[in-house]
Parts: structure tokens; sequence; C-alpha cells
């Protein structure tokens, strides 16, 4: 295996677990959908069938973040170490989000259950739509400069730093781009459509699924209306470029464009991924029989977030570029770590199959009954 392979093969574990938190992510869209059920039996229902899957997301970002972290080590030298801002709101969004779970529930609760309902909310909104600011930033890109002469320099003197954040703000600059606000309130509408078709698949309560089905029309509008000028965004803005030859970078117009037409196949996939989860959605508002939306959505947003990042990284495109200086923007083969780390990594991601088929089991075996009024009702039953 060359060096080139391993890091193209490390660039692809990390767009198909960003494409599996993006689908996990139904459980912080769930959670925005509070407000709209006063009813405590149906918000019950709601918490408690998001309950069950809350540890899936996490445990998912959290090797998300790592496996990108130990393979492009230099992006979290540089992103997480300059624009820590926005790292640590997502971070609190998340923390709190597996406080509310653990102690909403439990006896002498001195906070109240509306205070971790508050907390749920606050990770389904704020927390996704700050992770849709910071995914939209390895397009629209971040203020940073990169000295690579520095990576053996160890006197611990300013001048010995690798990567330097150039904004004022450290990330919380990205909320001032409009693509990133874009992306990231179609994120938090994405979420919500696969948290309203995971409800739907779940629970069984009529006055629930009515309510759902009816949020879900109104979801798909605020996601149809934010991606689009998104996409529209991203295939008419200019990307780096990255020569192998000579090493140079530049700014070319319509880079990610062009990535779509010399990919065909990711091109196919990405449009498949986009028709599965408008069907999903649309048969489940007009077809109550349909309950199985979950899936077919869960699977187009694989397809897509998959290869969306695919065009991130792929084609000799830096996947984080610097509006600062565009020599230290970040490729797939300048930012990963060492030959012999990506080869230890690779051997050890050949267990990734099992972990799959272990976890697809365990959902199986929470998932095997709907859940209903009269099993929260059940005294040795575990509610949230």
């Amino acid at each position: 295996m060359s060096y080139e392979f391993l890091q193209s093969y490390w660039w692809a574990i990390i767009s198909l677990l960003a494409a599996l938190l993006v689908f996990l992510m139904f459980v912080q869209g769930g959670q925005a959908l509070l407000p709209h059920f006063q009813d405590e039996k149906q918000k019950s229902l709601l918490i408690n069938a998001l309950g069950r899957k809350w540890e899936f997301t996490f445990t998912t970002l959290v090797t998300f973040g790592g496996a990108f972290f130990a393979a492009f080590p230099l992006f979290y030298s540089t992103s997480f170490g300059g624009a820590y801002g926005l790292w640590m709101l997502i971070l609190f969004c998340f923390v709190i989000q597996a406080v509310s779970y653990q102690y909403r529930s439990k006896p002498n609760n001195i906070f109240g259950r509306d205070t971790y309902d508050m907390f749920l909310m606050i990770n389904g909104f704020i927390g996704v739509f700050a992770i849709g600011v910071a995914v939209s930033t390895l397009f629209t890109g971040a203020p940073f400069a990169v000295n690579r002469d520095n990576l053996f320099a160890f006197d611990g003197v300013e001048g010995s730093v690798i990567s330097v954040w150039k904004g004022p703000f450290h990330g919380f600059e990205a909320f001032f781009d409009l693509q990133n606000i874009l992306f990231g309130i179609a994120l938090v509408a994405w979420s919500q459509i696969l948290g309203i078709l995971y409800l739907t698949n779940t629970v069984q309560h009529d006055k629930f699924l009515e309510k759902s089905r009816k949020l879900l029309k109104q979801r798909l509008i605020v996601f149809l209306v934010t991606i689009l000028p998104t996409l529209g965004m991203i295939l008419t803005e200019p990307g780096v470029s990255v020569y192998p030859e000579t090493g140079d970078m530049s700014w070319e117009m319509y880079k990610y464009a062009r990535n779509f037409f010399s990919m065909p196949l990711v091109s196919m996939g990405f449009l498949i991924g986009v028709i599965l989860i408008l069907y999903a959605s649309t048969r489940t508002i007009f077809q109550a029989k349909y309950r199985i939306g979950i899936w077919t959505a869960g699977s187009g947003t694989i397809m897509t977030v998959f290869c969306l990042f695919i065009i991130l990284g792929y084609n000799n495109t830096a996947y984080y570029p610097s509006t600062y200086n565009v020599y230290s923007s970040l490729t797939i083969f300048n930012s990963s770590s060492s030959y012999f780390t990506l080869k230890v990594m690779s051997i050890v991601s050949l267990f990734i199959p099992f972990v799959v088929a272990y976890i697809w089991y365990a959902w199986r075996a929470i998932n095997n009954k709907r859940i209903d009024v009269e099993e929260l009702d059940e005294k040795d039953g575990h509610t949230y």
C-alpha cells in the first residue's frame, strides 16, 4: 500500500463516518421538535423513542472526530487550535445532551424536567446548526496560516507554532458567512426530517403520528429553500486546486462543479441520495401507512454526504482552503499522519464491519417493538 493510497483511503473512511453521523443526527432533529409536543404523554413518547438511540450519535461523533484528527492531525491543530470557539460550542451542546438523558427522570431532580428538555432543544437546534456551519467552512475556507517549516521545532516559542489563526473571533467568524448560515439551517431541517421519519417508524400513537406528518411537510419546505441555494453556491464558488507536479496551489472557479463532472459515479450517487430523501419524505407525508421512510431517507443521506465529502477532498482539491494564504490550504496529502500511523490505523479499520454488525444487532434488539403509551406506564420499564 502506497502512502498516497492510505491517505485517500482514510479520507474515504472519514467521509463515511461523516455520512453516518448526519444520518444519526435524527436524534438531534427529533429533540428540536419538542416545542410542538406539549402533551406530556406525547413528549415522553418522543424523548423515550430518541433516548434509545442518542448514544449511537454521540459515539459516532467522537469516532468521527477522533479518526479525522488522527488521520489528518494538521487539521486538528489548525481548526480546533484556532477556531476553538466554534468547536467548544459544539462540544458543549453535546455534553448537555448526555447529561439530560441521564438525569431528566432521576428522582429528586432539583432542576426539573423542563430544564433538561431545554438542554435537549439546544442540542437539537444550536448543536446541529454549529456542525453545519463548521462543515461549510470546509468549502468556504477559514483565515489561517500554516508554516510547515516549524513541524520539527520544539523550543516552545511563538515562532515555532505550526498553525496560526488569523481571525480575531476564533471560529465565530464562520457565522458571518451567508453560505455557512444557509448550510447550518439546511442541516437543522435535514435532521428534523430524519427525526420525524424515525419517530414515524418507532412510535405507535395516532395523534402523535398525525402531528409528525404535518411537521414533516414544513421541514421539507425549509430544507429545500435552504439547501438548493447552498448547493448553487458550492457549485459556482471557487475552490483551491492542487498541482501535484509542482506543489502549487491556486483558487479555481467552479472547482467543486468540475469535481462532480470529473467523477460521474460520485455525481450519480449524490443525485440518487437526494432523490431517496425526497421520495421518503413525500411518501410519508401523503401515505399514512408508509412508515419505513427512515431507512430510505437514511440511505439517501449516507450517499449524499459521502459523495459531498469525496468531491471536497479528492481530485487534487484542498479540503480546507485558507482565505489568508492559499499555500496554507490543507489537502489530504499535506495534512495527514505518517505512513506508519496510517498503515496501523488501516489494519485496525478492518474491524469496522464487525462493529457495524454489532450496532445493527443492538439497534434491532432495542427496536423490536414500537414504543407506545402502555410501555411508558410499565413500572419496571426504563424511561428517560
